[in-house]
């Protein structure tokens, strides 16, 4: 978010939390991109607040609770209110447990793995509607095809990010792979080392689709410990998520610190993943 968002988005935070009975009198940053998350104090609740236009928030409050009462490792909503989307001023707030952050902070990967199973195993459990991984990709692929909301990429770039994301597309389609209700992004900055274990969260980003594409957005080792995974299907997914979070880098209203650093890194991981012929991850090779 702009500054001037962030001002407000923390005001509607403190005035919804107080006007719910809480004790809001400061708020922390925790985390700012198209959303920010706060740690309000002294009643110690995290506050995630979007933009009422660009939010799926009711999703990821119901979401949660099921997730949480058939026991899943998810953050929780907090319990001293009751648990709805709020709006103000044009915002959306929803109000969470805070976990205060539990040493260590780095998350082996066989626990990493484990959690993230115990997460997939609860989710093929909920009959819930949520969009194919694939419209990440068509958004992706419209982006590329918007030179105008896309205009400091260059055309090879632009054409290696829409090949990769055609030729990756197929390669999953071709291994048939099982598919269920996903994470979406379970990275490591959507994971919390708490007191009560490993926790995610963001479950706005859930989709549909097979478990590799959720393993692809871990560290490389996560997948080392996850049971039945399809390495060839793995390798695609990684590099598919790979070619979808670079696009985003290059969308002009991209929000991420050095976005362009970052894309023009991952573009030559792409580049280096790809192999001489263009085709390596497809084969194996």
């Amino acid at each position: 978010m702009q500054a001037s968002e962030v001002r407000r988005a923390t005001a509607a935070a403190l005035s919804t939390a107080s006007a719910l009975g809480l004790t809001a009198e400061d708020a922390t940053v925790l985390h700012d991109s198209n959303k920010v998350t706060l740690r309000l104090l002294p009643c110690d609740v995290l506050a995630r607040v979007a933009p009422a236009a660009r939010q799926v928030a009711q999703f990821e409050v119901d979401l949660a609770r099921r997730l949480v009462a058939s026991g899943c490792p998810v953050a929780a909503l907090d319990p001293r209110v009751e648990p709805r989307v709020h709006e103000r001023d044009g915002f959306v707030i929803t109000l969470w447990t805070y976990y205060a952050p539990a040493a260590p902070h780095e998350v082996p990967p066989a626990d990493f793995a484990a959690t993230l199973e115990r997460l997939h195993a609860g989710m093929r459990t909920l009959d819930v509607p949520a969009p194919h991984f694939t419209e990440r990709v068509a958004c992706a692929r419209e982006l590329l095809a918007d030179r105008d909301r896309t205009p400091a990429l260059a055309d090879a770039d632009r054409e290696l990010l829409g090949d990769t994301l055609r030729s990756t597309g197929r390669v999953i389609a071709g291994r048939g792979g099982a598919e269920q209700l996903l994470h979406g992004e379970p990275h490591p900055g959507n994971v919390l080392t708490t007191e009560e274990g490993l926790l995610f969260v963001d479950l706005e980003t859930c989709c549909r689709g097979p478990v590799e594409f959720d393993l692809a957005h871990a560290p490389e080792e996560v997948g080392e410990h996850y049971p039945g995974v399809d390495r060839e299907l793995l390798r695609a997914c990684r590099l598919l998520a790979l070619a979808i979070i670079t696009t985003w880098r290059w969308d002009r209203d991209d929000r991420l610190p050095d976005g362009h650093r970052w894309g023009t890194r991952w573009l030559e991981r792409i580049r280096a993943a790809l192999g001489p012929d263009g085709l390596g991850i497809a084969t194996g090779n």
